[in-house]
């Protein structure tokens, strides 16, 4: 059944931002998935803590672009309190979502931001509907694909990646904090408009905020890119001069979501290389496809291309910061 509320959950998300012509319609198919991944039981809070982090996160960016982007210094201390806040929150199991999500949506907005070109309202408005609709999409996937009462929700699997100990927090806390810094300079004076699947690798590598997991994560994320770019391609190839048509395009799309959604289901490794794989596949399709003017086929290979440099930079800073805080922060048991 989990199978089937995550492949419904995103195929009707998707469907939703063709019907309305979203231009960043991504977000409607993949964060039903994010959250049905996470749990076998329609759970509110997280639906909240979702949007919550969404719309807040957002207009904190306005106001941090709209009234600081002249003076760069204050800028940068602003953002810079603004992602240790997001990087604080991720290290709390409760907070996790709110704190992960802001952290990679206000990255991305700040670097678009910075380009002329980009309608930050439209791009708020567009995420504040694809977060809203999550709602009622998970909430009629839960209904129609409930879980079977006499199967228990499986326990969450203990992790060891995520140290309680408060050094290990503090540790994991600046790990983010640098490394998320980084990031956004690196975007502020590089010219790299087109580098949204690059930035979010950037993010989901970081994601575990410890050296272990963002290297099993960096591995995870190249083989799911490959998958869901090879399942693009065929799509783009299969489909030919079939592409504008919206119907043949979403059963094309459905097809493909399906197996990688039965990876989803099952957890652990497979779960994450399926969801990068579904962002993979996603992104271009909604973003640089124009029927009858543009295929999508450069743009994968662009988009594999740019997350295979991403993982590989973001895992080597990733290393090196790990090994300087490890250096500066110590334990009392750890002193000389």
């Amino acid at each position: 059944m989990k199978t089937m509320r995550i492949w419904f959950g995103c195929v009707l998300g998707l469907a939703i931002s063709m019907i309305f012509g979203w231009s960043y319609g991504f977000f409607t198919a993949l964060l039903p998935i994010m959250v049905l991944m996470n749990t076998d039981r329609w759970t509110p809070s997280i639906i909240i803590q979702l949007i919550v982090g969404i719309v807040w996160t957002t207009l904190q960016v306005t106001v941090i672009s709209g009234f600081l982007q002249p003076y760069p210094l204050l800028m940068t201390v602003a953002v810079g309190l603004m992602l240790l806040g997001k990087c604080i929150a991720m290290t709390n199991p409760k907070t996790y979502l709110f704190g992960f999500s802001g952290l990679l949506i206000g990255s991305i907005m700040f670097n678009f931001g910075s380009y002329t070109g980009f309608d930050i309202e439209d791009f708020s408005i567009t995420l504040w509907m694809c977060g809203l609709v999550t709602a009622p999409i998970t909430a009629l996937a839960y209904f129609l694909f409930p879980e079977p009462i006499s199967e228990q929700p499986a326990p969450p699997a203990a992790s060891n990646t995520q140290r309680v100990d408060r050094i290990g927090m503090l540790r994991q806390t600046a790990l983010g904090w640098i490394v998320a810094m980084i990031a956004f300079l690196l975007f502020q004076f590089g010219d790299l408009q087109d580098s949204l699947s690059a930035q979010a690798s950037i993010f989901i590598v970081l994601a575990p905020m410890t050296l272990i997991g963002s290297m099993a994560v960096a591995k995870i994320r190249i083989t799911g890119t490959f998958l869901g770019c090879l399942a693009g391609m065929i799509i783009q190839l299969g489909l030919y001069t079939w592409i504008n048509n919206g119907l043949l395009f979403l059963m094309a799309y459905a097809i493909a979501a399906g197996f990688f959604c039965r990876w989803i289901a099952q957890g652990s490794i497979k779960s994450s290389i399926a969801f990068s794989a579904m962002s993979a596949l996603t992104v271009p399709l909604t973003t640089a496809l124009v029927p009858e003017k543009k295929d999508a086929f450069f743009s994968i290979l662009y988009r594999f291309s740019s997350i295979f440099v991403a993982v590989v930079l973001t895992s080597l800073v990733i290393w090196i910061t790990h090994h300087f805080l490890v250096r500066i922060i110590k334990a009392p048991n750890e002193q000389f």
